[in-house]
């Protein structure tokens, strides 16, 4: 044990790491249960997804402790299965198990950039001001979609003349071309139990209650059941009880992503603007994945003391290469991309200083799989309000925007704005990385803009003008 995590050269313990890792695993158990509840809109199996979560989290956390010897996490990420299930598959119509290709591809390209390099070289490429409007955008496109999970959204329109990602005008959720109203509404029971969700979760985050939103989805998943049961289901939210209490099977998921490359080159429009659209579809998981984990490993290493004197993180390359890895594994069993967790500073914060926390959250995520059969238990008005909690948290990144420099807001506002207005990050992206090359262009600061925005940006253009063809 000294030997592989070398605790007395970090000053640690096995005890210390051990409720570290237990620690960092409560903060972050959540996702066992939101993961299924967005990607199944998508029409994966969500047992299956709950057990690809847990192994594939199982999986990058194990191999980012052994590799690194880091105390961080990994777990589908939030956003990141967003934009799988309602831009990938929803916005642009691909199957899901076209989204898993494209996932896999992006998990081996995360490997061939991360051994040459060249993932370092293109996040310093990315103004820091963009960054950290990608992490908003994607935050208030996670509250969005948290917001109209609750039912707290209702769409009036003729569905003839919008496109919808849904089972009924009712419940769509509305994709490019819409046409539809959205109004607030509080009438149905999943509504209701989503307010009062959020209204206990808010208060337990408040008190910094470490656990605050397993706990809150826990709560909220009991009194929902109450509610049904005791009024004999009048008050449906829709919790439904397993008949046999089993395990479910990886089978529906597992090795599907080969089904989807065939899918991904597939379109009525011609070859042309499928290369684009997929093209675009690997920027976005590339960059929002990079951004996550980069953004993720120097924060949480500098709580932890663990950056250099310059500021750097030594043994960066491999704790990007666990995230590379770990993306393709999931791909694989079936689950979107998987990431470094912010979560994992609860863990630094209770004295985790090695891999060996890292190993104990991977033990942790494994035995979660026998949580599989309450999974019909946990309703969506449980997990929207957490969806809204953590948008609210990834958001907090606005503060560090220089909004009265035109030159960085505006591309940061449209990068922010467009991914919620048009139900797609990669549009968010797209259209912030677009008008800061122009701005930029305009101001006289062309030379200022590194090589790597003017590739984005022309990337990004002509997938429009292919798309719009």
């Amino acid at each position: 044990m000294e030997s592989l995590f070398r605790l007395r050269e970090n000053n640690t313990t096995v005890g210390r790491e051990v409720v570290a890792g237990i620690t960092t695993f409560v903060t972050m158990a959540y996702i066992v249960f939101v993961n299924p509840s967005i990607l199944g809109l998508a029409g994966m199996d969500t047992g299956a997804v709950m057990l690809a979560t847990c192994i594939g989290a199982a999986i990058g956390t194990f191999i980012m402790g052994l590799m690194s010897n880091y105390p961080f996490a990994q777990a589908p990420g939030m956003g990141l299965n967003a934009f799988f299930a309602f831009t990938i598959c929803g916005s642009l119509g691909y199957t899901w198990q076209a989204g898993l290709a494209a996932v896999f591809i992006s998990g081996i390209i995360f490997i061939i950039i991360t051994v040459t390099g060249l993932r370092e070289a293109v996040v310093n490429g990315i103004p820091a001001s963009l960054k950290k409007a990608i992490s908003a955008g994607i935050g208030v496109f996670i509250a969005y979609i948290g917001v109209k999970n609750a039912g707290l959204l209702t769409f009036t329109s003729d569905p003839g003349t919008y496109q919808m990602f849904g089972d009924s005008p009712e419940s769509a959720t509305i994709v490019a071309g819409a046409g539809a109203v959205p109004a607030f509404s509080f009438a149905s029971p999943t509504a209701i139990l989503s307010i009062i969700g959020l209204v206990i979760t808010v208060a337990l985050v408040t008190k910094k209650l470490k656990g605050a939103l397993i706990i809150g989805i826990a709560i909220t998943s009991v009194i929902g059941a109450i509610l049904q049961f005791a009024s004999g289901g009048a008050f449906n939210v829709g919790i439904t009880p397993p008949g046999k209490f089993e395990l479910p099977s990886l089978a529906p998921t597992f090795g599907k992503f080969g089904e989807g490359f065939g899918q991904l080159f597939t379109t009525d429009q011609g070859i042309g603007v499928a290369i684009i659209s997929v093209v675009t579809i690997l920027i976005s998981l590339t960059l929002v994945d990079m951004f996550d984990t980069i953004g993720t490993l120097i924060g949480t290493a500098s709580k932890a003391g663990f950056l250099d004197k310059d500021g750097n993180l030594p043994r960066a390359r491999q704790a990007m290469m666990a995230d590379a890895i770990a993306t393709t594994a999931g791909a694989v069993i079936g689950t979107s991309t998987v990431t470094t967790y912010v979560e994992s500073t609860a863990g630094v914060s209770a004295g985790g200083r090695t891999g060996l926390t890292s190993v104990t959250t991977g033990v942790l995520l494994l035995l979660s799989i026998f949580l599989a059969p309450v999974l019909g238990f946990v309703p969506s008005g449980a997990t929207a309000p957490i969806l809204i909690i953590v948008g609210v948290m990834m958001a907090s990144s606005l503060k560090d925007i220089d909004w009265p420099d035109w030159r960085t807001s505006v591309p940061c506002f449209f990068t922010v704005v467009f991914m919620p207005f048009a139900y797609s990050i990669s549009d968010g992206i797209a259209m912030g990385f677009i008008f800061y090359v122009i701005i930029n262009a305009f101001s006289g600061k062309a030379k200022e803009v590194s090589p790597v925005m003017y590739v984005f940006a022309a990337l990004f253009a002509l997938r429009y003008v292919f798309l719009n063809v």
